[in-house]
C-alpha cells in the first residue's frame, strides 16, 4: 500500500515511545509501595464541574443530540463573547466565534484555511509538536526559530523580521505555551503583530491556557490587539473538559464563511451534547469552582518550581500560566550517571531522553523529554506536568532528590 507524501512527512511522536515504556513499568509497579507517579501528562487531574456534568445529562435525557450548525450553538457563543468582555475586557462579537471539535480541529481548520501549498509559519523552538504537524497537513511548512530564556523560549519581533521571507505566510504563536508555561509579554507581542500585519500576513496564536494565566502582566487575551488575530482556544484546559473534544476560535469576519464551509464538509459540527454542557461552564458556581481550581494550579507551581531548582533542575523562565515547568537536566544527568563507566568513557552521553528512561526505570516517574518539542536545546530539557496533585508532586519531588543524592 503507497502512503502519502503528506503522511510521511509527519514527524513521530516520540513520546509515545515512552508511554509504552511507562505503562509496562506501571504494571510490575502495581500494588507496590512506588506505583508510577505521570507528571508527563497535560490533562488536568480535575473533571467538569457537577453543573457541567448535569447539563450534559439532560441534553441526553431530553434528546438534544441531533446536529447544530457548523459553527456551534448561537448561545454558546455568545456565552464564550460574555466571557472575553467580562474576564478580559475585550469585546469579541458572538458572531466572530467558531465552536470547534476541540482545539485540533480549529487548528485545522485555520491552516487550510490560510496556508497553501510551500508556506511557511514561523514558530518558535521549542513548541507543541502537533501544531507543527498542522502546518505540515496543510502543505505548508513549519518554520522553527530557536528562542532563548532572555526571549522567555518566545518569538519576538526582530526573529519575526530577521526570517521573514518570499514563502512566509505568517505566524503561529502560544502564549502561555507548552512546554514551557511562558507567555509572550502584551508588548512584544503587539510588536510581532505590527510586523506580520505590515508584511499582509497572518498571527495566528493558540490561546488553549488562557484562562490559566497566573501573573497580571499577562493575563491579556491577544484578541485585544485587533479583529485581524486569529486565537485558538478550548473547553480542556480552564475548563477541564479534555475528553469532551470542545473547543473555539475568533476569526476576522471574512474568514467565518469560509471557515464554515470547511468545517462543514470536515466536521458536520461539534458535539452537540458536549456544546449543550459546555454553556453551564459559564454559570457563576462553575466560574467559581475554575476560579478555585486555578489558585490550586497556581500554588502548586509555587511549590514545584522552587523544589526543582533546589534539586539541579534549573527551571530557567518561571512559568507564568498552564501547568507546566521546562527544566534543564543537565546538572541532574550528570548525577543521575555517575559511576555509569559508558557515559563517564565519553561513549555515550546523556541528555533528557535517557533521564526520563531513567527516572522511569529507578524512580517509577514519568516526565516528558524535549526531544519532540523542536531541536533548540531541547535534548537538555525535560517537561514537568503539575496538573497532578499536591501530594504526588511532594512524593515525586522525594523521588527525585533520593535518585539524585
Amino acid at each position: 500500500m503507497r502512503i502519502s507524501a503528506r503522511a510521511q512527512r509527519i514527524e513521530p511522536f516520540y513520546v509515545m515511545e515512552m508511554a509504552k515504556t511507562a505503562a509496562a513499568i506501571a504494571r510490575e509497579a502495581a500494588g507496590t509501595d512506588q506505583p508510577m507517579i505521570y507528571l508527563n501528562i497535560g490533562e488536568p487531574d480535575f473533571t467538569a464541574p457537577p453543573l457541567v456534568q448535569e447539563a450534559a445529562e439532560r441534553a441526553i435525557r431530553d434528546g438534544r443530540t441531533q446536529y447544530t450548525q457548523a459553527t456551534g450553538l448561537p448561545q454558546l457563543r455568545e456565552r464564550i463573547s460574555d466571557w472575553y468582555a467580562r474576564r478580559f475586557g475585550v469585546a469579541v462579537p458572538a458572531r466572530r466565534i467558531v465552536v470547534t471539535a476541540g482545539a485540533s480541529a480549529a487548528l485545522q481548520l485555520a491552516c487550510l484555511a490560510l496556508i497553501d501549498a510551500g508556506d511557511e509559519i514561523l514558530m518558535p523552538d521549542p513548541s507543541y509538536p502537533c501544531n507543527r504537524q498542522f502546518v505540515s497537513a496543510a502543505e505548508g511548512r513549519a518554520v522553527l526559530l530557536p528562542a532563548t530564556a532572555a526571549e522567555r523560549f518566545q518569538l519576538s519581533a526582530d526573529k519575526v523580521q530577521d526570517a521573514w521571507g518570499a514563502r512566509t505566510r505568517g505566524v503561529l504563536l502560544a502564549s502561555p505555551s507548552n512546554p514551557t508555561g511562558t507567555s509572550i509579554h502584551p508588548d512584544e507581542l503587539r510588536r510581532i503583530h505590527g510586523v506580520v500585519e505590515g508584511r499582509g500576513g497572518i498571527t495566528l496564536i493558540d490561546e488553549i491556557y488562557l484562562g490559566l494565566s497566573h501573573e497580571d502582566t499577562f493575563s491579556h487575551s491577544a484578541l485585544g490587539l485587533g479583529d485581524q488575530i486569529i486565537s485558538i482556544n478550548s473547553f480542556s484546559k480552564y475548563f477541564n473538559m479534555t475528553g469532551w473534544r470542545l473547543g473555539w476560535m475568533v476569526v476576522p469576519d471574512a474568514l467565518v464563511d469560509v471557515v464554515e464551509q470547511i468545517a462543514q464538509h470536515l466536521f458536520i459540527c461539534p458535539s452537540t451534547v458536549s456544546q449543550h454542557a459546555a454553556l453551564a461552564c459559564f454559570e457563576p458556581d462553575s466560574l467559581a469552582e475554575y476560579e478555585r481550581r486555578r489558585a490550586e494550579f497556581k500554588a502548586r507551581r509555587d511549590y514545584f518550581v522552587p523544589a526543582l531548582n533546589a534539586l539541579g533542575l534549573q527551571v530557567p523562565v518561571a512559568p507564568d500560566g498552564a501547568f507546566y515547568a521546562w527544566a534543564d537536566c543537565t546538572a541532574a544527568c550528570d548525577r543521575l550517571f555517575a559511576g555509569r563507566s559508558e557515559y563517564n568513557s565519553g561513549m555515550q552521553t546523556a541528555g533528557s531522553w535517557e533521564f526520563a528512561f531513567e527516572l522511569m526505570k529507578r524512580a517509577h516517574l514519568t516526565v516528558t523529554p524535549g526531544r519532540d518539542f523542536g531541536h533548540a536545546d531541547t535534548a537538555r530539557h525535560v517537561r514537568f506536568s503539575t496538573a497532578n496533585s499536591m501530594a504526588q508532586l511532594q512524593a515525586a519531588v522525594e523521588r527525585l532528590r533520593a535518585v539524585l543524592a
